[in-house]
């Protein structure tokens, strides 16, 4: 890759990536306004977005200034940030606060990590899965641990929905991870966290 294509890929990762900032609102909100707000405000939103990907797949319409940060796969269907939004609302749902906001977060900032440092640092890929170098991988790893120990202060719920999150991402390449990192991630913390409770 020539240095001003890999310059175009970073910025237009970055830029994608940055709406991702967006999961932060997400947690501050349910903290601050409580589950119930939290999840009838996700849910407008999520009608909003899933109007844009009507318009944008059924009728064909490009949508100004995000039409560009769409992935080429999203370009037929739904986009991941209706995806992530789905995903969202089944964890507060499901999860308890701390599990639920550490899973959001990991999905977007554990993302964001991996593919910006293995876009720009990567030089070890991983055979057999396309676009994953093990330096995004170690940085989404650790990323995503520091978010799990913030919010659960316990380091083996943040170890294993840190690796969960990690492993998924990583493999997941034709499903969307914006839905299945913070139900899996999410599931296997929330389970870990009630057994060693339990103890």
């Amino acid at each position: 890759m020539q240095l001003n294509d890999q310059k175009s890929v970073i910025l237009k990762e970055f830029f994608r990536k940055s709406i991702h900032v967006v999961s932060l609102s997400i947690v501050l909100i349910y903290y601050y306004l409580g589950k119930e707000l939290t999840l009838n405000f996700l849910t407008l939103v999520l009608c909003f977005v899933l109007l844009i990907d009507f318009f944008r797949v059924e009728k064909g319409v490009k949508v100004p200034i995000v039409w560009k940060l769409y992935r080429s796969k999203e370009k037929d269907k739904l986009c991941g940030t209706s995806y992530f939004l789905i995903g969202s609302i089944i964890a507060i749902s499901v999860f308890s606060k701390e599990v639920a906001s550490a899973a959001i977060l990991m999905t977007t900032f554990g993302d964001s990590a991996a593919a910006l440092v293995g876009i720009s640092y990567g030089k070890r890929w991983i055979k057999g899965l396309p676009n994953r170098a093990w330096e995004g991988v170690f940085s989404e790893f650790f990323v995503n641990l520091v978010i799990g120990y913030f919010f659960l202060s316990n380091l083996i719920v943040a170890l294993t929905m840190a690796l969960a999150a990690t492993i998924i991402e990583t493999l997941i390449y034709k499903l969307d991870d914006n839905l299945i990192i913070p139900l899996f991630s999410g599931l296997i913390g929330q389970l870990v966290l009630i057994a060693y409770s339990s103890l």
